[in-house]
């Protein structure tokens, strides 16, 4: 069989963002940003935010990181210390409150792990927190809008480039995995093994954003590790070949990644972890550059199969929307 890479077949399935999806996103940002209203006719309770000044005494002398202005703490987010937010429960605006704390034994800064401790704490302010109305206020203090039509249409271009990203992503997979089917190429157990690998820690990292660990996940499941990583097998196979296969794309066709793509990349790297050149300088050497490079390579290789391949924009399947 012989590799072919031009001339492929996909569809782009066209989703539209519809009324429903609109106000349904609408509906799920006004829950997850409740608005907070000062209050001044009661006392600090569960749930409301307190903005406080405090400072921090371990063995009757300040602490270094232990002084705050104007912070902003929501009681019962377990966000400080345990014991620390419920004595600050039925303090009112204007209070001075003495919070008396010990360190876990297990604290990030060895020097205060399992000390008792002291704040002394001022409460400047007390705001409660109550759902937006969907109104103009909603549009300004969320969405930086003048008017919620405004807001909604932002929101309704936000959400429409998110699907078409989407479907944009799902077109050059189908069209790398209709190539790589074609590639003459079985990787070596070696290179089987680093593949799974790549997808166990792939599974890591996003169990990671949901707070779970792969132990508990494998418990939750009721699959072993082994089973987990055969499983993962045929991915990982997958994700080879189209390796393989954007390699030999941009051999064939002259692909290389240049001194100006590789800092652009870099340029980006540091927007996307928010660092400077030279925060990132220190991490890069020739394994990192190559990694870089290659990266480069492979994405100029799939914009080449996108580019000489047929693509119809279809309607998406109701089920998606």
């Amino acid at each position: 069989m012989s590799f072919v890479y031009k001339g492929l077949s996909a569809n782009f399935e066209k989703l539209t963002v519809t009324d429903h999806e609109l106000e349904r996103q609408l509906v799920r940002l006004q829950q997850q940003t409740p608005r907070a209203v000062p209050v001044t006719d009661r006392a600090a309770k569960l749930g409301d935010e307190v903005v406080l000044d405090y400072a921090g005494f371990v063995d009757g002398k300040q602490f270094e990181g232990g002084t705050a202005k104007e912070q902003v703490l929501t009681l019962g987010s377990g966000m400080f210390i345990p014991g620390f937010e419920t004595q600050l429960v039925g303090a009112e605006k204007g209070a001075d409150v003495l919070v008396t704390v010990t360190f876990p034994e297990d604290y990030r800064a060895a020097e205060l792990a399992g000390k008792p401790a002291e704040f002394k704490c001022h409460v400047l302010e007390i705001r409660e927190k109550t759902p937006y109305e969907l109104d103009d206020v909603f549009a300004k203090e969320v969405g930086g809008c003048e008017t919620l039509a405004e807001m909604k249409e932002k929101l309704r271009q936000s959400l429409q480039a998110y699907y078409d990203d989407r479907a944009e992503m799902e077109v050059q997979d189908s069209l790398m995995r209709q190539a790589a089917a074609t590639l003459d190429y079985t990787p070596t157990d070696k290179e089987l093994e680093a593949g799974i690998d790549a997808q166990v820690e792939l599974l890591k990292a996003q169990l990671g954003q949901k707070g779970l660990t792969l132990d508990a996940y494998l418990q939750f499941t009721g699959q072993t590790e082994q089973k987990l990583r055969e499983d993962a097998k045929p991915e990982a196979i997958n994700s080879l070949r189209i390796q393989k296969a954007a390699d030999r794309i941009a051999l064939l066709e002259g692909i290389a990644a240049t001194d100006e793509d590789y800092a652009n990349e870099l340029a980006a790297i540091c927007r996307q972890n928010r660092m400077t050149m030279e925060q990132l300088r220190p991490h890069i050497n020739a394994q990192f550059e190559g990694s870089v490079r290659d990266n480069i390579r492979m994405q100029k290789a799939i914009a080449f199969v996108r580019a000489n391949a047929r693509v119809t924009v279809v309607d998406a399947p109701a089920s998606k929307d």
